[in-house]
């Protein structure tokens, strides 16, 4: 006989994992669908440096998952933005907002064990590892949902189909959702780097025209590095000894930590913007990059999709008897759209006019960041942003004990 979840969530990355476990507390029947075997990672979790923002961090905290985590966690306690070649800097303090920090900064690697080993604990979560989608159909009031295992073929039927399958989303390609998608012609490089200076929790992002170089504070008093260069130049970039990286790193950020000493293993990434054109389908829905995959400025990629996958918990949570009720997805889309959109746009917008060499634009640029330092109200609303209060906010979001 073939299974039957109320949910049956497609990938166990960031998202889906997450959102696995804030169904825990529904009650709901949930299956978590993941392509590596028990005792390993998803490849997302990697070296990359993971931006939480407070709104993250309150969820994540009020799911039992920070609690897992045995690496020591990055404050982000003030934010600074500047571009080369253009005047003014942005400065944003925490303490100007009555909080200790914006967030905090978790390598993805250490974020994933923390996610596996709280997974372990759900008692009712069932789980298909490995596995893989083939594909699916409705079929009246479930999903009749295609899988490949060790034995096979099989059908799991689900009143919810959730796709957190990532960028490339096979589960949104079998739904028939189109997306529109940007290549920005960027690659970022990623590493870990020390320097004199130790992280005091200051986040620092200084943009260029080949893309945003970022140093962010981490817990075990190194910076990671996100460096972002010309997709022609990223072969070349990536292939330099560590002498070579670390001057190249040096003459795109300054010296605001003083010498960079050292570097780690580098990682590279092409940058695109995905987004889907619509995130629901019958009895099923899209989150996280399946949804919207973002360029990484600014940090809001994995907090934006953990808050679709956070408000989509809260609202089954009130109708757990039917999780792929159309109203319910109404209500979901209903609910993210200021949150997305308004996130879509401001990363979108600021990859792109920071990116942009032309004469006539540095002297708007160099207002635009005088003025975002010095007006108050302007403020507010990058620092509101920055920490995740964006929009309809879910309850976990907002209270670290709920």
């Amino acid at each position: 006989m073939s299974a039957q979840h109320d949910v049956l969530i497609i990938g166990g990355g960031l998202v889906g994992a997450s959102l696995a476990i804030a169904l825990e507390r529904t009650g709901v029947d949930v299956g978590l669908v993941e392509a590596t075997p028990p005792g390993a990672l998803p490849a997302v979790f990697d070296e990359r440096n993971l931006s939480f923002a407070d709104a993250t961090v309150n969820a994540l905290t009020a799911l039992g998952v920070l609690r897992k985590l045995l690496a020591p966690a990055g404050e982000i306690r003030r934010i600074h933005v500047s571009r080369a070649g253009d005047f003014g800097r942005v400065l944003l303090d925490a303490r100007d907002y009555g909080r200790d920090m914006f967030g905090r900064v978790v390598v993805a690697r250490d974020f994933g064990a923390a996610l596996a080993e709280r997974l372990d604990e759900l008692p009712r979560l069932s789980r298909y590892r490995p596995a893989r989608f083939l594909g699916c159909e409705a079929a009246g009031e479930v999903r009749a949902v295609r899988l490949a295992d060790g034995g096979g073929e099989r059908i799991v039927h689900a009143r919810l189909l959730v796709a957190a399958d990532g960028t490339h989303s096979a589960v949104r390609g079998a739904l028939g959702i189109d997306a529109d998608v940007h290549d920005y012609a960027q690659t970022l490089l990623v590493a870990r780097v020390r320097a004199t200076r130790a992280p005091d929790g200051t986040a620092y992002e200084r943009f260029t025209a080949h893309g945003p170089t970022a140093l962010l504070p981490r817990g075990d008093r190194h910076y990671g590095v996100v460096h972002g260069v010309a997709r022609a130049e990223a072969e070349t970039a990536l292939a330099l000894d560590e002498a070579g990286f670390l001057d190249r790193i040096q003459r795109a950020f300054g010296w605001r930590v003083g010498r960079l000493l050292a570097a780690g293993a580098r990682s590279a990434y092409p940058v695109q913007q995905v987004v889907a054109r619509g995130t629901t389908a019958a009895r099923a829905v899209l989150v996280g990059n399946a949804a919207q995959t973002l360029h990484p400025v600014g940090a809001q990629g994995f907090n934006l999709g953990l808050r679709d996958a956070l408000v989509l918990a809260e609202l089954i949570a009130q109708q757990p008897e039917d999780p792929g009720a159309e109203a319910l997805l109404q209500a979901y889309v209903a609910r993210r759209h200021e949150d997305r959109e308004r996130t879509l746009a401001f990363s979108d917008g600021l990859a792109r006019i920071t990116a942009n060499d032309a004469p006539l634009l540095r002297p708007l640029r160099s207002l635009g960041l005088l003025a975002a330092d010095r007006l108050p109200s302007l403020q507010s609303l990058l620092a509101g942003g920055a920490m995740g209060y964006r929009g309809d906010v879910p309850a976990l979001c907002r209270n670290a004990c709920a």
